[in-house]
């Protein structure tokens, strides 16, 4: 399952030496629904190589500000604690796949 990555609990994961995928999605947004449960499939595919989760854009306004997030979905990767790939709209997990394989 997708973590739920917050203002708050966001460093705790990009401290560590995973690849941390972060979809910023919202409630409202129908691509957001769309690629939902392929965040989800891709979660459990990469459980121990790969942090996956999901930051809610209504509920922290720090994190997509911080990271100029100006459409949703909006994926970003993060290595080492910095962003090393973006992706966004809603795309086929496919897409998703191959940029976390070329990244961890």
């Amino acid at each position: 399952m997708a973590l739920e990555i917050t203002d708050s609990n966001i460093q705790g994961y990009l401290d560590g030496d995973k690849l941390v995928v972060v979809d910023f999605w919202a409630p409202w947004c129908g691509p957001c629904k769309v690629i939902a449960p392929i965040i989800e499939e891709l979660a459990t595919e990469y459980d121990g190589k790969a942090i996956i989760g999901k930051c809610d854009v209504d509920e922290n306004a720090d994190l997509p500000a911080t990271y100029g997030i100006r459409n949703i979905p909006t994926i970003l990767f993060f290595k080492n604690g910095e962003v090393v790939d973006k992706q966004v709209g809603a795309v086929t997990k496919s897409v998703l796949t191959d940029k976390i394989n070329s990244l961890i």
